[in-house]
């Protein structure tokens, strides 16, 4: 089969037109076979073939073993002429779940690679195939598609029919070593089957699909992972019984593998994992304490800034209680955010870090809030727990207030998640791909590391004593942190833009400003704040959103279709992609000081350079990320002649790295 696919990617250069059926259509599902080859040259003795099926939206088909229910295709070549052998490929299945019954196959289309044998090399041949296809929704309906294809006497290559070929014999399982993925032990008795594998490099979205002859049917698996991820513990529940030989079809995103089983005497045990927990949570919070200095949350440290002037001359114990509230309202966040990632995960919903400023709501709110704190830096309004508890505080504190302390950590948190620091990536990925406990740690020991200057400074209040005195010049530095803070609303706007649409993102901003102005009257502060965070919210969805045009792409650079990276490293090119979003100021950040200078510029002009716009919602970016065990971004990888798999680059650029890459690719 590689040996198939190498030659496959070695032709792509001539454009000639394929040989193709005429497509048939069924009920629910149409066909039709489709040839690499034109027709059979001199000698010829094999033809490169596949079946094309495409399904109507929400319909299935099934794989070899459809699971629960179903049958496999029954393909009949009787009709043929020249015809030795067809033998059919099975790319890996995906699992999908109808009325609580767990079935393996394919949803919208699938190609089956067929290798077609000649009775006698160098005559014209004819495919003549009766397909027998079961396709289910809310009902099951048998399907027969009777097709024809000519092979007359001819030679040539088509480039397309190539390239789609060979991205589907891509897909069909190859060996353990060719995936990197081994079967450890495997233990079956009557009412489970237990699987420890594991993998060269850390599972991100594993499955496993058993076959133990004609009859036997599991259920969904409980996966546990270990060892950073490279470790996969399986446990699915045996529905039916099997009798044949068993063999185990392992998924991770774009890679897959079929392995035959060795029955261990004893089922493997859960592996630990403390260790790497551990680790990882240390990693977590070295990242936390990272995102402190990214720009994300420039705005809310400066906000802390004029509040820690502000606090110099109060007691200790004024000072300690103000900063952990602080550190209080950034753990209840990233706890929070755990929670949110948990429940999001139960619900089998696609998560992933800064994925919240895609929404035109969110946006919005944030937009409102950054107004109300910069209103309370200009001492328009003062932000606190309420109006009885500000004026208590107020009294003793001067302008103070826990409420205050607790809203700014909170704000601190929700400012860095559009950022990506280094090592939060890894912590994120290790985060996803392991159960609730491990995101718990992991998400609150991020949170601890960006609190830690908050952390510190209550446990050592004297700290604050250092800084200067108070003074007439503190309102001027209060007035321009309230411009850092405008600053960031306009940004915000024009990411709201891009999401929502111009319209509703002036409509936001007007809105937004309005609320400024009238903070300024300091008249029924309580009443404006509610009644304008909750304007904007609703303005931000008031006008549909327009489509984002395919060209949303910077400069220099073509729309990113991940089906396109193997044809172009099968023509020889080096493809560059980088997955971006109009929030995502990291991106931003290797962009300017990165990307579009000097020698990468240059090394990128060079190159295929595919860009994925990740500002609003798109399930093939997010599934692209997932397979690259990513679920954030600033994402960035070379791929080419020397790197087919690709090389991915750290969150953070440098030109010395995206150089290397770009030449490793290159080969």
């Amino acid at each position: 089969m590689l040996r198939l696919l190498t030659c496959l990617a070695l032709i792509l250069a001539t454009p000639l037109a394929a040989a193709t059926s005429d497509v048939v259509r069924g009920n629910a599902v149409e066909g039709r076979l489709m040839s690499v080859e034109n027709g059979v040259g001199p000698g010829g003795a094999t033809v490169s073939a596949g079946l094309h099926v495409v399904l109507d939206d929400g319909w299935k088909t099934y794989w070899r073993s459809p699971g629960e229910v179903g049958l496999p295709p029954d393909l009949n070549w009787e009709g043929s002429r020249n015809i030795a052998s067809v033998t059919l490929s099975y790319p890996a299945p995906t699992r999908f779940e109808a009325f609580d019954i767990q079935n393996f196959g394919y949803g919208e289309e699938v190609v089956y690679p067929l290798t077609v044998v000649l009775e006698e090399p160098g005559v014209p041949a004819r495919l003549d195939l009766r397909a027998n296809l079961l396709v289910c929704a809310e009902i099951c309906v048998p399907e027969t598609l009777e097709i024809a294809l000519d092979l007359p006497a001819g030679g040539g290559i088509d480039a397309r029919t190539a390239a789609t070929l060979s991205d589907w014999i891509a897909k069909v399982p190859g060996t353990g070593a060719q995936a990197g993925l081994m079967l450890q032990s495997v233990h079956l008795d009557e009412t489970a089957l237990t699987v420890l594998a594991t993998s060269d490099t850390p599972f991100s979205s594993p499955d496993i699909f058993p076959e133990h002859g004609d009859w036997a049917s599991f259920g969904k698996p409980a996966l546990t992972l270990a060892d950073g991820g490279r470790t996969l513990h399986a446990i699915l529940p045996v529905l039916s019984p099997g009798d044949g030989p068993l063999t185990l079809t392992l998924t991770d995103g774009a890679r897959a593998a079929t392995l035959d089983a060795t029955l261990s005497a004893t089922a493997p045990a859960v592996p630990a994992s403390g260790a790497a927990l551990w680790w990882m949570v240390l990693v977590a919070a070295l990242g936390g304490l990272i995102l402190n200095v990214m720009p994300c949350v420039l705005p809310v440290l400066s906000m802390k800034l004029a509040g820690a002037l502000q606090a110099r001359n109060r007691s200790v114990a004024q000072v300690r209680a103000g900063f952990l509230a602080s550190v209080a309202g950034v753990m209840v966040f990233f706890v929070g955010l755990a929670g949110v990632v948990i429940a999001a995960k139960a619900a089998g919903m696609a998560v992933g870090w800064g994925v919240q400023f895609q929404q035109p709501v969110f946006l919005a709110l944030m937009i409102g809030l950054i107004v109300v704190f910069a209103a309370s830096m200009f001492g328009f309004f003062h932000v606190g727990l309420s109006s009885g508890a500000m004026t208590t505080m107020a009294r003793t504190e001067g302008r103070g207030g826990w409420g205050g302390d607790f809203a700014t950590g909170m704000f601190a948190a929700v400012m860095a998640t559009p950022c990506s620091a280094p090592f939060i990536g890894t912590a994120v990925t290790y985060a996803l791909t392991h159960g609730p406990a491990q995101i718990v740690a992991v998400f609150a020991a991020m949170g601890l590391g960006l609190a830690a200057p908050y952390l510190a400074v209550a446990i050592r209040p004297g700290l604050i004593r250092r800084l200067p005195r108070p003074g007439a010049w503190m309102v001027t530095v209060q007035r321009i942190l309230g411009g850092v803070l405008l600053l960031t609303a306009v940004w915000l706007v024009t990411v709201l833009a891009g999401s929502a649409g111009w319209t509703n993102a002036l409509i936001v901003g007007g809105l937004a400003a309005g609320l400024l102005v009238a903070l300024a009257a300091r008249r029924w502060a309580g009443a404006v704040v509610a009644g304008g965070l909750a304007a904007v919210m609703l303005a931000a969805v008031v006008v549909p959103a327009p489509d984002r045009p395919a060209t949303a792409v910077d400069a220099g650079w073509a729309v990113f279709e991940e089906a396109r990276i193997m044809q172009e490293v099968a023509a020889g090119n080096v493809v560059f992609v980088d997955v971006t979003a109009d929030w995502c100021l990291t991106c931003k950040a290797n962009k300017r000081l990165v990307l579009d200078r000097g020698a990468v510029a240059t090394a990128l002009a060079g190159t295929v350079a595919l860009q994925a716009d990740w500002t609003r919602p798109d399930d093939a970016i997010a599934d692209y990320l997932r397979r690259n065990d990513r679920f954030g971004i600033p994402f960035d990888a070379v791929y080419g002649p020397g790197a087919p798999q690709g090389i991915v680059l750290p969150e953070l650029l440098t030109d010395t790295a995206v150089l290397d890459a770009i030449a490793t690719a290159g080969g």
